[in-house]
C-alpha cells in the first residue's frame, strides 16, 4: 500500500466524520441540556434527507432544500418536545420508550410516503466534481462537507461560548434547578436545544443523502454509530462531539478499507478501550 492509498482513507475518513458531527452535535446538545437519551434522532436525520428529496422534486433546487428540510424538521422536533416529551418530566425510562417509538412511527411514515428505494440527492454540478491535489483527486463535495462542518462547529462553540444566550445553556447544563431559581427558563431552553438538535441531524441528512442514499433503515444504521461518537467525546460535550466524530470517521472508515470482515470491531472496539479508562468519555464529566 503506497501512501496515496493512506492520504486517501484519511481523507475520506474525515469527511464521513464530518457528517457525524453533524447528526450527534445535536445529539450531544440535548443530552446535555435535558438528560435525555433521544433514539428518535437518526429518525430527524432520514426524514431531513427525504423533504430535502420532495423539495429538489418540487423546485429543482438543492440550495433551497438545504434549509427548508433542516427548519421543517426543526419544527417536528419542537412539536415533539413541547406536546409529548415535555408532559413526561424527567424519568428515563419513559423518555426512551416514547423516542423510541416516534422512530419507529418516523420510519413507517417515511415508508409509506416515499416508499422503500434508495434514494439519492444530487448535489449542484459544482460540488459533483473533483480536484486535484498533491497527485490526488478529491471530490468537491467531501470537502464542503468538512468545511460546513467546521463552520456549524465553530457557530456553535461561539454561540456557547461567547453569546447571552450559551451562558443561559451552560447555566440549565450546570445545574438546572439553580438556574431556574435565578429566573432563567429552562422550559425554553430545553425546546430550543431540542429544535437546534432536530436541526443539525436533518441537516446531516440532506448532506449524507448524496452518498449514504436516502432509505427506511438508515435511521437506525446511523444511531449507533452517533451514540459511539458521543459517549467516545463524552455525553454534553460539543468539543468531545467533534474528537469523537474524527476517531469514529478514521476507525470505520480505515476497518472497512484494511480489515472488511471485522469492520464493526475496529469501530466499536475503541469505544470499550476508552471507556474502560475514562467512563465518562474523553471530555465528559467526572
Amino acid at each position: 500500500m503506497d501512501a496515496n492509498f493512506w492520504l486517501i482513507q484519511t481523507f475520506n475518513g474525515v469527511s464521513y466524520g464530518a457528517l457525524l458531527f453533524l447528526l450527534a452535535s445535536g445529539l450531544t446538545l440535548i443530552f446535555g441540556v435535558m438528560r435525555i437519551v433521544n433514539l428518535s434522532h437518526g429518525a430527524y436525520f432520514l426524514l431531513g434527507g427525504y423533504v430535502a428529496i420532495s423539495v429538489m422534486r418540487a423546485s429543482g433546487s438543492w440550495l433551497l432544500a438545504l434549509p427548508i428540510a433542516a427548519l421543517a424538521i426543526a419544527l417536528l422536533g419542537l412539536f415533539v418536545e413541547r406536546v409529548f416529551l415535555r408532559p413526561l418530566g424527567f424519568d428515563p425510562l419513559r423518555q426512551v420508550l416514547l423516542t423510541v417509538g416516534f422512530a419507529f412511527l418516523f420510519q413507517q411514515a417515511a415508508l409509506d410516503i416515499w416508499g422503500g428505494d434508495n434514494l439519492i440527492i444530487q448535489p449542484p454540478p459544482a460540488l459533483s466534481a473533483s480536484v486535484v491535489v498533491g497527485g490526488l483527486h478529491l471530490p468537491v463535495y467531501r470537502i464542503f462537507m468538512v468545511a460546513l462542518a467546521c463552520a456549524i462547529g465553530l457557530a456553535l462553540w461561539f454561540a456557547m461560548e461567547r453569546t447571552r444566550i450559551g451562558a443561559i445553556v451552560r447555566a440549565t447544563v450546570d445545574d438546572a434547578e439553580m438556574a431556574r431559581g435565578i429566573g432563567i427558563d429552562t422550559s425554553k431552553v430545553s425546546m430550543f436545544i431540542f429544535a437546534l438538535g432536530a436541526f443539525l441531524a436533518a441537516l446531516g441528512g440532506v448532506i449524507g443523502g448524496a452518498f449514504l442514499g436516502i432509505y427506511p433503515g438508515l435511521d437506525f444504521e446511523v444511531l449507533p454509530v452517533a451514540f459511539a461518537v458521543v459517549i467516545i467525546g463524552g455525553m454534553g460535550s460539543l468539543a468531545g462531539a467533534a474528537i469523537g466524530s474524527m476517531l469514529v470517521g478514521l476507525a470505520d472508515n480505515f476497518g472497512k478499507a484494511l480489515f472488511p470482515e471485522i469492520a464493526y470491531f475496529s469501530l466499536y472496539a475503541p469505544m470499550v478501550l476508552i471507556l474502560a479508562m475514562k467512563p465518562t468519555g474523553l471530555l465528559g464529566r467526572e
